[in-house]
């Protein structure tokens, strides 16, 4: 997946995980403190375009799939028990979203390894039952009752980022994606994804100095813990 680097290119994954860090708190502190201030929701618009941008690096450049994709679903289910405790909800979170983004990514890479008819059944499987569990059963019960953050939309966005492997041709795939998720989701504000193109124009493919994937881990299931609990004080 190495390109050739340009001088506009001056971000790396380091960076534009803490932008999405920072506008990821912008947006669920507009949800859970400032619900009024739409411009908190904009501003948060940045945040899942980079992370499903780095969901799919992440899942070509990581030699510890089962350790990947096993902290990903352990931070998920903590912060389903905070969504049930907090908002009594089976909303699940943007963590499961990707959960299930990973399985389908390492089950298509473990098909291309096998290099058979057979094993490609496990990949649209496992799509099918994303399918099945971001639009057919919240159909049935009532997205108000179960649904999954950012739908299967959302799902298939690493997916296809994962398989476009070049950035000039990830890019464009990512704005039609997010074009197709702005009018599937009856939310103006869903549009202002869009913003998060230009850092991700500037990404040069590198990780930078720290490890800070693991930061996001512990950040999450933290930072909506404490919002949650200055909500309930004020």
């Amino acid at each position: 997946m190495a390109e050739r680097s340009y001088k506009f290119e001056c971000l790396n994954s380091n960076i534009l995980k803490l932008i999405a860090l920072v506008t990821m708190t912008v947006d669920h502190t507009g949800v859970i403190l400032f619900p009024r201030l739409e411009i908190l929701r904009i501003i948060g618009r940045i945040a899942f375009p980079i992370f499903a941008y780095m969901i799919a690096e992440g899942c070509f450049y990581t030699k510890h799939k089962k350790r990947y994709l096993g902290e990903m679903l352990a931070i998920g289910a903590l912060c389903q028990v905070f969504y049930f405790i907090f908002d009594h909800s089976f909303y699940m979170c943007i963590m499961i979203t990707f959960s299930l983004s990973v399985m389908i990514i390492f089950s298509i890479q473990w098909a291309r390894k096998k290099d058979s008819l057979a094993a490609w059944i496990l990949p649209f499987a496992l799509i099918a039952g994303a399918y099945i569990v971001s639009v057919t059963i919240p159909g049935l019960v009532g997205e108000n009752v179960f649904a999954i953050d950012y739908g299967f939309i959302g799902i298939m966005i690493p997916v296809f980022l994962f398989l476009a492997q070049k950035k000039w041709i990830k890019l464009p795939v990512l704005a039609g994606e997010l074009l197709l998720l702005g009018l599937a989701t009856p939310n103006s504000v869903q549009m202002w994804a869009f913003l998060a193109l230009i850092p991700l124009a500037f990404y040069n493919g590198k990780r930078g100095r720290l490890r800070i994937g693991q930061l996001f881990y512990v950040y999450y299931p933290l930072h909506l813990g404490v919002l949650w609990g200055i909500s309930y004080i004020r």
